[in-house]
């Protein structure tokens, strides 16, 4: 079988593994989200053939464009560039969760970090990109001093507001590929000396009831490949802060594997699952 990475970064470690697991017996082309070979050049599986299925890893409007011409020649994408759109605009993000019953933070979206600064809210929250990126803002505001800090560079970007939430400063980051779970900790960007590293987590050393919403995440956002971010609310409550489209799931023993077999069976069943919307 031909299987097509989408992706900017074909080295990455997930899609390295996962490449050098299929290799042996398939063939894997790297397409740059601008339809070109992780070399630069014209890729094959977009100018001829199409592959048996594409691993949307990149999210940037490029890679959705890349995705959706695909599909709608018939290719199976997992996930698909609708579901992958529906993670990268949080206010969509909240709306779907929420109307689903997932115990997502509630949410309000600002049309802009200024128009926020105008009204200052009168309690500390997390202020976020709307549009998720890479390096997009993420901050914790405790007053309206932090927030014109933040304007001076942030002042026309699009934002949404949830209430900070006290917590113990850790993220509980769960990470699903075709219904598999894997874990990690990771001490939270805004806590205080910033982001960590990801350490160990058992499944069975999460609070009891927190994996039924990261499954259903999938369900609801009609995910194959996806993260979920979530925090403790007091009580072993789960609270759901973010999710990712086809996250990095580094150093998680299995997640190649479990990345690999999903291709395949995508590509036998001819896409019915990757490419629902």
């Amino acid at each position: 079988m031909r299987i097509g990475l989408i992706t900017t970064d074909p080295g990455h470690q997930l899609l390295a593994d996962t490449t050098a697991l299929l290799a042996p017996r398939h063939e894997v082309v790297a397409l740059g989200p601008g339809g070109h070979d992780g070399a630069g050049t014209r890729g094959p599986a977009v100018a001829g053939a199409l592959a048996d299925v594409y691993l949307l890893k990149a999210r940037t409007p490029p890679a959705l464009a890349l995705a959706r011409s695909l599909e709608r020649r018939g290719a199976p994408v997992v996930n698909s560039a609708a579901a992958t759109a529906r993670c990268q605009d949080r206010t969509a993000m909240a709306e779907r969760a929420l109307r689903a019953g997932l115990p997502f933070a509630p949410t309000r979206t600002v049309a802009s970090l200024a128009a926020l600064a105008a009204e200052p809210p009168r309690r500390p929250v997390v202020v976020k990109s709307r549009h998720s990126r890479r390096q997009d803002l993420v901050a914790r505001v405790d007053g309206a001093a932090r927030l014109r800090a933040l304007t001076a560079d942030w002042a026309d970007e699009p934002v949404v507001v949830q209430d900070f939430v006290p917590n113990d400063g850790w993220d509980h980051k769960l990470w699903v590929v075709a219904g598999r779970v894997f874990a990690a900790l990771r001490r939270s960007e805004l806590a205080a000396g910033g982001r960590g590293p990801n350490l160990p987590l058992a499944l069975d050393a999460l609070p009891p009831g927190w994996l039924d919403p990261v499954l259903r995440v999938g369900a609801v956002f009609s995910l194959n490949v996806y993260g979920v971010d979530l925090i403790d609310a007091g009580g072993g409550a789960p609270l759901i802060v973010d999710i990712n489209a086809f996250p990095g799931i580094r150093g998680q023993a299995g997640a190649p594997e479990a990345l690999a077999a999903l291709a395949l069976r995508t590509a036998e069943r001819g896409g019915l699952t990757a490419s629902r919307t």
